[in-house]
């Protein structure tokens, strides 16, 4: 059964000595099939991607992958914990092939809602970009 849920996202990348942080509260649902839940918003003006939808397939705490499609758009980047995967992300610009190597997955997401904490390294050319660390919580409600 899907439902609808409001979703906090808190992206924050480390590089060197410096650090930046987004934040994002959207709407979006979120359902369970065969066992793994799903996670669904639509992209705005706000993060660059307008028009664009995100999809995280959070496996527990051992693989979480984000899919955003939209017009001649469509990015994959798999996070899996002890594991470097190369992926294809599309900037709207154009495409990056990037290693996403997962350090830590922390999920307790249910049916109702929960929490998401995702640590990860991305590199270009095997040289390390940067640390990143997404926490996503989820709240179910009652559109008006």
């Amino acid at each position: 059964m899907k439902k609808d849920v409001m979703i906090t996202l808190k992206g924050t990348q480390f590089s060197d000595e410096d650090s930046d942080c987004v934040e994002l509260t959207t709407v979006g649902s979120l359902y369970r099939r065969n066992g793994v839940y799903y996670l669904c918003y639509d992209e705005s003006e706000a993060t660059g991607f307008d028009g664009s939808k995100t999809t995280l397939k959070i496996e527990g705490d051992r693989r979480v992958t984000m899919r955003r499609s939209g017009e001649n758009l469509y990015s994959q980047l798999i996070i899996e914990k002890g594991q470097r995967h190369q992926c294809v992300y599309d900037t709207g610009y154009g495409t990056l092939t990037l290693g996403i190597s997962g350090d830590q997955i922390i999920s307790s997401l249910d049916d109702n809602g929960g929490h998401l904490q995702v640590r990860y390294t991305l590199d270009i050319n095997a040289s390390m970009a940067s640390e990143n660390e997404l926490l996503i919580q989820v709240e179910t409600y009652s559109p008006s």
